[in-house]
């Protein structure tokens, strides 16, 4: 099973976007089984599936000992694709229970995951360095990051190069790319924004990238991915076409 964790350490760069259109787009066109984990306290993804995070359990009972990863799965209206949700609880879990005491907390959920049979299992982490984000990281082989053409988004995006070079020094970590997304192909500081994310990520960029588009909003309402409620928008074809671009470097 190849695991990606998808991260920003930003709000704002469309990063449970990517993260439910990818694994929708895996199971949908490419025909992957594909886990979609939601690993962030604000649970968007599983709303954005339609799911409520109070009715629902996360990892973090998993992570406690309490139950087994299969019992907290769910399956979506999307052949071939699961989710685990996420919940409030998760924002605390790593000072809470047997993992306040446990020194090697962080490899937990690389633990809990590998069993599984996916081809896929995508991660969201939270727009921060914390300890949600580094447990994603061990877990998976690869990361994508997110990121939108703005000061504030590159600045995060040398925060978190440096976190995850830190990371990669004890647990290989391969950089699948930058995904840029809210993209303005006639923007006037596209260049130097390229240059910047250069710097972070030599040769990371992905060739295609996400234009700003309604229907995502739109398809969030519904808790359905884009492919279902607007099949012909530029966000459908612009998150296909980045899809084939990562299992082309995958």
């Amino acid at each position: 099973m190849k695991i990606i964790a998808i991260s920003s350490f930003k709000g704002g760069t469309a990063k449970t976007s990517t993260a439910l259109h990818i694994g929708a787009a895996l199971s949908k066109f490419h025909k992957k089984r594909v886990l979609l984990v939601d690993f962030d306290a604000q649970a968007n993804l599983t709303t954005g599936l339609g799911f409520d995070p109070d009715e629902n359990d996360s990892l973090a009972p998993v992570l406690q000992g309490q139950k087994e990863v299969k019992e907290v799965i769910k399956s979506t209206t999307i052949p071939r694709l699961d989710l685990i949700p996420a919940d409030t609880w998760l924002e605390r879990i790593e000072v809470t229970g047997s993992l306040a005491a446990d020194r090697y907390s962080h490899e937990k959920l690389r633990d809990i995951l590998q069993p599984l049979t996916y081809d896929f299992a995508i991660i969201d982490t939270p727009p921060s360095l914390c300890w949600l984000t580094e447990s994603a990281l061990i877990a998976a082989q690869n990361a994508l990051v997110c990121a939108t053409p703005e000061f504030y988004s590159v600045k995060g995006l040398e925060r978190l190069g440096q976190f995850m070079n830190s990371i990669n020094q004890r647990h290989p970590l391969n950089i699948l790319g930058v995904v840029l997304s809210f993209w303005n192909g006639r923007g006037k500081s596209n260049q130097s924004f390229l240059e910047s994310v250069e710097k972070t990520f030599p040769d990371k960029t992905l060739k295609n990238k996400v234009r700003r588009d309604i229907a995502v909003s739109e398809a969030s309402i519904f808790g359905k991915p884009v492919f279902e409620t607007a099949p012909d928008s530029r966000a459908c074809e612009d998150y296909r076409a980045i899809t084939k671009e990562i299992l082309q470097r995958i």
